[in-house]
């Protein structure tokens, strides 16, 4: 009980929005906009380039080891039960760090120790961050097969982890992908950590 309190702590203290940021002038990704491409190495060096993917639905994940909500959300398993309920022929899930001080070394200890598999792209100069409008960590987006940005925003609308069922907008959104169903919402406020970038 203790440590959850600790941990409700450090999210109530950590927490931050969207909302609370003017918008980046940089930024070019939108939903229903073609993604902006990218080419970025992961912790173990092997370069991942969003047109080596096309045909296939991708998963960006903005990450910070450090962040108390990136931390609660993979000690309870939510990006990976949201990626194991997914057509992995289909499906290509991505973490990127755009954090100014994030390592690969750091990034491969984190991936170790909470055993999950896909890779963390290394944007320590943050311009991928900062052409997708990353906000957060987690802030997620995700793009179909053809690069066309379909869902952007938070993983799912429990910021204080106080919901036992929360509404996980990513997978509803591979979900409506799957079905060729309308996705709503198609764009949430995400919450989290500031993406850490440098000046």
């Amino acid at each position: 009980m203790r440590n959850r309190l600790s941990l409700l702590a450090a999210l109530s203290a950590g927490f931050l929005s969207a909302g609370a940021f003017a918008a980046d002038p940089v930024a070019t990704a939108a939903v229903g906009k073609p993604a902006p491409a990218f080419a970025l190495k992961d912790e173990t060096g092997k370069t991942h380039s969003l047109a080596q993917y096309k045909g296939k639905t991708v998963v960006l994940e903005w990450t910070n080891p450090d962040c108390p909500f990136v931390k609660r959300h993979y000690e309870a398993d939510t990006m990976q039960k949201v990626l194991a309920g997914a057509d992995p022929k289909q499906v290509v899930w991505l973490a990127v760090d755009s954090t100014s001080t994030g390592t690969p070394e750091r990034d491969a200890t984190f991936k170790k120790a909470e055993g999950f598999t896909w890779p963390v792209l290394q944007d320590k100069d943050g311009k991928v961050g900062r052409a997708f409008g990353a906000r957060t960590t987690p802030h997620m987006f995700v793009i179909d097969g053809t690069g066309v940005v379909r869902y952007a925003g938070a993983i799912d609308d429990d910021p204080r982890g106080a919901n036992a069922t929360p509404n996980n907008y990513v997978r509803k959104t591979l979900q409506s992908l799957s079905a060729g169903t309308t996705i709503d919402p198609s764009s949430t406020t995400p919450y989290g950590c500031t993406v850490k970038y440098g000046s």
